[in-house]
């Protein structure tokens, strides 16, 4: 009876050992699906980011998720994403992406909407058409939205501008901004900079020589689109601060090819000064309604800091160095003046 009595335990015990076995291997299985539904590696490098536009729900990325191959496994996203509670906390953004990314990893930078902001950099921007696409680019937004708001009278009102002189709200830098940012929480952050840009001792320069901020910015233009080099804008803004107290036509070259919307006239004729515009400065004495073109830093500096002289012609030099020939009266302008047309002569350039 003991030794059937031993067998019996030894038989139990043996079978509570296999159960054990059994119980910690699938056990150990749990875990280890568990630490690759979370925790291994599934975020592919089919792409850099995973945009999620304003408005949508779990759905929308969870499709875009799988059309676009972004995770090897789809079905440990959902069933981690289910059990996180993600969608519940679906935020619009910019997400960027790195291979070997966990399930965890991933969702926690979802949830927590730590996407990654988009560079944005203009200069040298002509028409505000031009900028409103640039800006579309690189945003959710589109660039007829943005449009719409730069030709919105009682939108730009609120910010100080009209639709004519808005384009001086916007001072050429590189931005850092977040991709789902809307038009209108755009144009606030540019206003912010400019408001920025725009310190006390700007200001009160604007002041000293009787301009509006907005005012340097539309003379600026002309600034710009005059100089080649730099180191001749404060002459140049100078020349055209003269002309201005002296109740002179500005005569700018690059109002008239703004008024004719044509950037390729390298040579402005007589029919050119004739167009009838508002930027036309040949036939309107004063500024022009609005710049001509984005200023550059420099050339706003440039009028704010411009030089002390009694210059009120210029043409550029007929060696076509970029530079100008300066003069104080009339005579010598005209001579400049024929110096430079016989040098468009003898280089063919007509128009």
């Amino acid at each position: 009876m003991t030794a059937v009595t031993t067998n019996k335990t030894s038989l139990k015990l043996k079978g509570l050992i296999a159960l054990g076995i059994v119980f910690i291997i699938m056990l150990a299985g749990t875990a280890f699906n568990y630490y690759l539904k979370y925790f291994g590696p599934n975020v592919t490098d089919n792409t850099d980011y995973l945009y999620i536009k304003t408005g949508s729900n779990f759905d929308d990325v969870y499709n875009t998720i799988k059309t676009d191959g972004i995770v090897k496994d789809d079905i440990s996203f959902l069933n981690a994403a289910n059990n996180m509670e993600y969608p519940k906390s679906v935020k619009p953004g910019r997400y960027p992406l790195t291979k070997g990314m966990s399930n965890r990893s991933f969702i926690n930078m979802l949830k927590a909407g730590n996407q990654e902001p988009v560079k944005i950099s203009f200069q040298n921007v002509r028409l505000k058409q031009t900028l409103a696409g640039m800006v579309a680019k690189k945003l959710e937004t589109d660039s007829a939205s943005i449009g719409r708001l730069l030709d919105s009278a009682g939108f730009v009102e609120k910010y100080g501008f009209n639709t004519d002189n808005v384009y001086t709200m916007f001072i050429p830098n590189s931005y850092e901004v977040y991709w789902n940012t809307s038009a209108e929480k755009f144009f606030t952050r540019m206003h912010d900079e400019y408001k920025k840009f725009w310190t006390p001792e700007r200001k009160s320069k604007a002041e000293k020589i009787d301009l509006t901020p907005a005012e340097v910015s539309v003379l600026a233009s002309i600034v710009d689109g005059e100089a080649l080099m730099d180191k001749e804008m404060p002459t140049i803004a100078g020349l055209y601060m003269n002309r201005l107290k002296k109740g002179m036509k500005l005569e700018a070259d690059p109002t008239v090819i703004y008024a004719a919307n044509d950037f390729s006239i390298r040579r402005v004729l007589n029919k050119h000064l004739r167009i009838s515009s508002p930027y036309n400065t040949y036939m309107n004495t004063g500024l022009p309604p609005g710049p001509i073109g984005m200023p550059s830093i420099n050339a706003i500096d440039a009028v704010l800091n411009h030089s002390s002289h009694n210059y009120i012609y210029m043409c550029a030099k007929e060696d076509f160095s970029g530079y100008h020939n300066f003069a104080m009266t009339l005579t010598e302008h005209s001579r400049n003046a024929r110096k430079f047309q016989q040098a468009l002569n003898e280089r063919n350039i007509k128009k």
